[in-house]
């Protein structure tokens, strides 16, 4: 048998840090004999701040040839000839993205009153509407699944992915997922999302299964004897990797029993490439092609397209020509891939494919919220995402789908892993969410969105964590209801920032917008800076006008990674954008590598 482990991609490891798969057999949680408890009501979504509050603003469309409806000055006019009429208090604020006008009524208003100001402006024949802007808000959704409680890493507040405020407004329906791993061993949890998928393990020493390629993706086990995968690597059990993965993005929810999936309503292509000691670059290569829609000699057409791609694998050295070939056409065909950033405690530069062009690279955080200790960093991560760290605690890790056999498939089983590859599956299942809600989304258009709603991370981060933690209620928010994620202009020009010195800038040039720039700018900044407390930074509008983004402070920690919202409601958005940064401090200096506008 083949085994030479440099040219195997290794699993991305779920309990230790080296290109090892499983260092100790995973805890499991038995939940086959808890019965389910009574699902909690689900109130419908509310419309109103409260039953029977009068509405406090009125949203106007004029008609079409009205001056009103082209006018601001003339609409606001004509607000003051109602509060006249009326005696109300009657204030135009400001035009929709449709043309219609925004009326607020003033603080308190009684039914009657606005009853009043309702009736006139329905007696004027150059109104087309009026409606009152209500207040909409979301549904408390609370799985019912038993061991949701153990998954701190979708819902707790400090380093959760904020998961269910996102599910009233996508669950992944009409989204399939492609798992790139190891395939998948039944599971009843699962079994409901999962469609068909392929077998790509050519070599039989690999795939363990008696036979090359086919259409049938089950994981038969990837155990190995202690020296069989390399001198000096130890025995592992079974890891049913693809399956624990494939768990966390879309496990069955609200059945009444195990774990809920991020994006329950998306379905799962389990793609086979990792067997035996890992897998070899040229089936992952096929995989990726065949999963996104494109073409593989010998292989049947995908009648199960994904439009997102988990890959929670990697080995060293730089991203070939190869891997970044079918990357590409992926991306090209409109697959979103998302890779994980290697579970080795280096710099993510030396790991492929998370340091390929064309996809989010993952980082892991633990519980508290920092970088989790084996994970990989640097500025070629993306986003972080929850990956678990078991230390201290297993329930300190990811729980999801698992089987319980050592080395072929037994019973099935939930378990707790830790791992870039379990945070992987976490921005892989938001992305999902992000294409149910918003078809028209390319690639570019998903990652900017995580990136630009990524929350700080609420711990640290030496070395470079990406945007920030992934939130999924905020970035679905931002992409739905069919608008698009806007535009983003980037900087990647990398500008030293000196010691104690004068501040540096570095401009980007934004043209093609209409009008001002919003009233949530979004500014992502990318620093390199052994103590950041000494930074401030200062975003400059093309008319000299300065915003505060970051003020100088005892902050010891590494690095500036995350992305600040500005109110640049007042400035004109075209024209040259500047970022100034200065090291108000002695002793330490930085980078500025890059930085970034989405409008």
């Amino acid at each position: 048998m083949r085994t030479s482990p440099t040219l195997r991609r290794k699993l991305i490891s779920v309990a230790a840090v080296s290109a090892a798969l499983l260092t100790a057999a995973p805890a499991t949680v038995a939940v086959a004999q808890e019965s389910a408890p009574t699902p909690a009501a689900v109130p419908a979504a509310q419309t109103e701040a409260a039953p029977g509050t009068p509405a406090e603003r009125l949203i106007v469309g004029y008609k079409s040839g009205a001056s009103e409806a082209k006018s601001n000055q003339a609409a606001a006019a004509d607000a003051a000839a109602k509060a006249e009429k009326t005696g109300e208090d009657v204030d135009f604020q400001r035009r929709l993205g449709t043309g219609a006008a925004l009326v607020d009524l003033g603080t308190a208003p009684t039914r009657a009153s606005v009853a009043d100001v309702v009736a006139a402006y329905r007696a004027d024949p150059q109104v087309a509407y009026v409606v009152p802007d209500r207040l909409n808000k979301p549904t408390a959704v609370t799985p019912n699944d038993t061991e949701y409680a153990k998954q701190w890493d979708l819902f707790e507040s400090t380093a959760g992915m904020n998961v269910p405020a996102a599910w009233d407004t996508s669950t992944g329906s009409g989204v399939t997922v492609a798992v790139i791993d190891t395939g998948y061993v039944a599971h009843s949890d699962l079994a409901a999302n999962i469609v068909g998928g392929y077998d790509f393990i050519s070599d039989t020493a690999v795939s363990v299964d008696g036979n090359g390629r086919d259409s049938n993706p089950a994981d038969p086990g990837d155990w190995y004897n202690a020296g069989e995968c390399g001198a000096g690597i130890p025995a592992s059990n079974s890891s049913w990797h693809g399956t624990h993965v494939a768990g966390t993005i879309a496990a069955a929810t609200h059945n009444g029993k195990g774990v809920a999936g991020i994006a329950y309503g998306a379905k799962i292509s389990p793609v086979r490439v990792l067997g035996k000691c890992g897998g070899y670059d040229s089936d992952i290569i096929d995989a990726i092609t065949w999963a996104s829609g494109g073409t593989v000699s010998g292989v049947p057409a995908n009648t199960n397209v994904a439009k997102v791609i988990n890959m929670s694998l990697g080995g060293g050295g730089a991203c070939s020509t190869a891997t970044q070939s079918a990357i590409n056409g992926a991306v090209n065909r409109g697959t979103t891939v998302v890779v994980a950033a290697g579970n080795e405690n280096t710099n993510a530069s030396s790991s492929s494919p998370a340091n390929c062009g064309n996809v989010i690279t993952v980082a892991a955080t633990n519980r508290a919220g920092s970088r989790a200790s084996y994970s990989n960093y640097g500025t070629v991560v993306d986003i972080s995402a929850p990956g678990g760290e078991t230390r201290t605690t297993t329930a300190n890790g990811i729980l999801s789908t698992l089987n319980s056999g050592t080395k072929t498939p037994s019973t099935e089983s939930y378990a707790f892993y830790q791992g870039t590859s379990m945070a992987t599956p976490h921005v892989a299942g938001l992305a999902a969410l992000m294409k149910s809600a918003n078809s028209a989304l390319t690639p570019a258009q998903i990652e900017s969105a995580i990136k630009a709603n990524a929350r700080p991370l609420p711990g640290t981060c030496s070395g470079g964590c990406g945007a920030g933690l992934a939130d999924a209620a905020r970035t679905v928010q931002a992409v739905k209801g069919g608008t698009s994620t806007g535009t983003t202009f980037t900087s990647t020009t990398a500008v030293a920032i000196p010691d104690n010195g004068a501040a540096i800038e570095s401009p980007i040039s934004v043209t093609g917008r209409s009008g001002n720039a919003p009233s949530a700018l979004q500014v992502g900044v990318d620093i390199t800076h052994t103590y950041r407390g000494d930074l401030v930074i200062d975003l400059v509008a093309p008319d000299g006008s300065t915003y505060r983004l970051k003020s100088a402070a005892s902050d010891s920690a590494d690095n500036v990674n995350t992305t600040y919202t500005v109110n640049a409601s007042a400035e004109v958005a075209n024209g040259t954008w500047k970022l100034r940064v200065q090291d108000t401090a002695a002793q330490d200096t930085g980078t500025l590598n890059s930085w970034r506008l989405t409008f």
